[in-house]
């Protein structure tokens, strides 16, 4: 049963509000779905699995240490935060329109909280992947926590800015929902998944450079090998990108959130 939307107002009506959305969200995504949670986790699982028998049988070892499913873990999971977080995020008012109509909730407690629980649960699956993998396989790697919690962190920055600014331009244009789902699907090519920075030609180094979520999986692998050292990465390039994409987002939606919430 959706939980009902207390009144904003109050010291604390922002914070019952956003718990209510949270709650609601937990409700509608997973709870009226076969397995539910199960399946944020069974996904990753087998697609971890899928990669790493598909390379394991073109290579004798992964790029870095010794187990092909760490390997593609530490490449498809930071991804994979950035990618299911900005698209939720980015459907945040549109999910929660018809409470935004009647002046329930505002469009930031529609995005925070849309934003806080699905990074919330993909922190768990991670945890849950990563742990699993180390516990059945002999990995050779040595998790350094402070690296590691700094890609999520550049990924839930980054998935924030996009999510904000595409909150207002998949309702203001349609069309531009589509485009975007189809000038991305690269991404998860060039974003490092698959290969190291340090491996490819020099004459495209520099272009790739500009893609933040190379600098995302570079960090994740960094946290998990300790031999690892990308020195290609900057944090604080790609928090720049997500910080501005942020804010240029907020300054829009803070214009335009009552029109389209009416459209």
């Amino acid at each position: 049963m959706t939980p009902q939307i207390p009144a904003a107002g109050g010291r604390f009506g922002g914070l019952r509000a956003i718990f209510a959305l949270v709650l609601r969200e937990m409700d509608t995504t997973y709870g009226r779905s076969p397995g539910g949670y199960l399946w944020a986790v069974v996904e990753p699982v087998a697609a971890i699995a899928l990669l790493s028998f598909a390379f394991s049988l073109a290579f004798r070892a992964p790029a870095l240490g010794a187990s092909f499913p760490l390997f593609y873990a530490t490449g498809y999971m930071p991804y994979m935060v950035f990618h299911d977080l900005s698209n939720k995020t980015a459907s945040a008012i549109r999910f929660s329109r018809p409470l935004l109509s009647f002046g329930a909730v505002t469009y930031l407690d529609a995005i925070f909280a849309r934003f806080a629980l699905n990074l919330l649960t993909h922190l768990l699956v991670f945890a849950l992947v990563t742990g699993g993998i180390h516990a059945v396989s002999d990995t050779r790697s040595i998790p350094d926590l402070p690296h590691i919690l700094n890609s999520l962190g550049i990924a839930a920055v980054l998935a924030l800015g996009v999510g904000t600014v595409n909150c207002h331009l998949f309702l203001a244009f349609p069309a531009w929902e589509r485009l975007w789902s189809v000038l991305t699907r690269p991404l998860f090519v060039i974003s490092g998944v698959f290969f190291l920075y340090e491996h490819l030609p020099l004459q495209i180094r520099p272009w790739l450079w500009l893609n933040p979520l190379f600098h995302v999986t570079g960090e994740m692998r960094r946290g998990f090998y300790p031999t690892y050292h990308p020195d290609y990465v900057s944090p604080a390039y790609a928090y720049g990108v997500g910080t501005g994409l942020l804010l240029l987002g907020l300054m829009i939606l803070s214009r335009s959130h009552d029109d389209l919430i009416h459209k």
